[in-house]
């Protein structure tokens, strides 16, 4: 998409036009994703399934309003309705952008956590600036939204009646699900996807008073492991140390998957992985990190992981195996001496650039057959393909322009940061045949996914501002 050697095109005169029209429409923003907000859209929760269905129309009608031509409700293969919406640049050699999010919301169990009704958003003064407080406020109806409220600032401030770009959004209805039917609903509608590069805004950043862009997120896959030995619980004392114990074989196969410098063992797992540049970890480097508070946040007291890396590092860069949970035996109260027959384990691995989910998988079940004694079978269930990770390299043109934009908006400096999360970005790029970036304003702080989730509307609003900027930016490299 040209050069990123190109410079902002955005005046200082356009800056105060839309900085006017998003603080001049501030409160119809508020009150317009506060009327979302109160629609439960867990596509988790069946139940709920026609309030998603109604999101979905909801932000169809908001996209029409906001201008759009053309705005569809397209359903994928498992029924989560996603929202297709175009409009096209009068210019046309304009590029084109696709912008991803979604509009279903996690489920808000265990609701008696929650200090407010987590469907009735309300705005309440935080440190940080006002908050609104609602499930999906951050994650991720209120950045999908200020997309349209960016756009509406845009043509404002130009006097357009087009955008600059050729506009595109495809918010879809079952990302906190894992998107089991998205990919399929792309290709599907490839025709209508073809663009020049992917803006996601399901992120966030560093934290209040640090703009950051995130380039990153870590790819995912995870298991079940189930071993079987004697055909019934045995008697310890008849049978212990005779026969194989399902529970003693996982205890050893879990313990073995990380090394004394917390390296993961599997075979050639390191082999594909991109390494950090000197440049990367100076930047990584530059960021306010202060472990201590980090700890505090985690009711930790120490840091823990693989040796020569940073925390930051750690979660960021490089590839993780966790053990989420272990069963089997004998739990109640009392002691029963036993042999269990079963033992259970559920395992996971975060992967970084290179990294394919389908290898981790195939690493691990050699793993684990090479490691299981005689007496004992074993079974691993991997649940789905995996999800691959996904990464902007720094010099990457639109992620130049969506730094560019950022620096505007917020009258700073930007950095780069990664997330170790996952999501389907790299699907996206790849299916699209674009290059992908990132642009959200989400903080650590929101609780998304967690009781008490809210955003700040300050950096709501600065989150429209930058988007107003970047589409100006991209159809700038474009020309270039």
């Amino acid at each position: 998409m040209g050069s990123s050697d190109q410079v902002a095109v955005v005046s200082d005169e356009r800056r105060d036009a839309v900085r006017g029209y998003i603080h001049a429409h501030a409160g119809e923003f508020v009150a317009q994703l506060s009327d979302w907000l109160r629609i439960p859209s867990v596509w988790t929760d069946p139940e709920r399934a026609d309030d998603v269905r109604r999101s979905a129309e909801w932000f169809a009608d908001a996209a029409r309003a906001a201008g759009f031509p053309t705005v569809e409700v397209w359903l994928a293969d498992d029924g989560a309705p996603a929202v297709f919406a175009e409009w096209r640049c009068d210019d046309p050699n304009a590029p084109t952008v696709v912008v991803y999010g979604h509009h279903d919301v996690q489920p808000v169990d265990p609701v008696e956590l929650w200090s407010f009704a987590p469907f009735e958003p309300a705005v309440v003064e935080g440190p940080d600036g006002d908050r609104l407080l609602g499930r999906g406020a951050s994650d991720d109806k209120g950045q999908v939204l200020y997309h349209l409220l960016g756009l509406r600032a845009n043509l404002a401030a130009a006097n357009r009646t087009t955008p600059p770009v050729n506009l595109k959004l495809l918010i879809e209805g079952a990302e906190e699900s894992g998107s089991p039917a998205f990919e399929a609903l792309l290709r599907t509608h490839l025709d209508r996807l073809t663009c020049d590069v992917v803006v996601v805004s399901d992120t966030g950043m560093y934290g209040q008073g640090a703009t950051t862009a995130c380039v990153g997120m870590r790819g995912l896959t995870d298991c079940q492991i189930d071993l079987h030995g004697a055909g019934v619980d045995l008697h310890s004392g008849s049978f212990g140390g005779a026969v194989p114990n399902p529970l003693t074989v996982m205890a050893h196969l879990l313990a073995g998957l990380h090394d004394e410098n917390g390296h993961i063992t599997l075979a050639g797992f390191y082999d594909a992985i991109r390494p950090l540049t000197d440049r990367e970890r100076e930047l990584i480097a530059k960021l306010p990190f202060d472990e201590a508070n980090w700890l505090e946040a985690a009711e930790s007291r120490e840091t823990f992981g693989e040796a020569g890396y940073s925390t930051l590092e750690r979660v960021w860069a490089r590839p993780t195996c966790e053990i989420h949970g272990v069963w089997g035996g004998y739990t109640g109260p009392g002691h029963k001496t036993i042999v269990p027959t079963d033992a259970h384990a559920k395992v996971s691995f975060r992967l970084v650039a290179d990294q394919e989910p389908l290898d981790v998988q195939a690493a691990f079940s050699d793993y684990i057959a090479r490691n299981v004694p005689a007496g004992i079978t074993a079974d691993v269930q991997f649940f789905g393909e995996g999800v691959r990770p996904y990464l902007v390299p720094l010099d990457d043109p639109a992620l130049q322009a969506v730094a560019r934009s950022l620096a505007r908006a917020f009258d700073d400096d930007v950095l780069f940061t990664r997330e170790g999360g996952s999501g389907p970005e790299a699907a996206i790029s790849e299916i699209l045949q674009a290059p992908l970036v990132f642009l959200g304003v989400g903080l650590p702080t929101d609780r998304i996914h967690a009781p008490d989730e809210h955003a700040v509307i300050p950096l709501l609003l600065k989150g429209a501002e930058a988007v107003a900027y970047l589409w100006d930016e991209l159809a700038a490299l474009k020309r270039a």
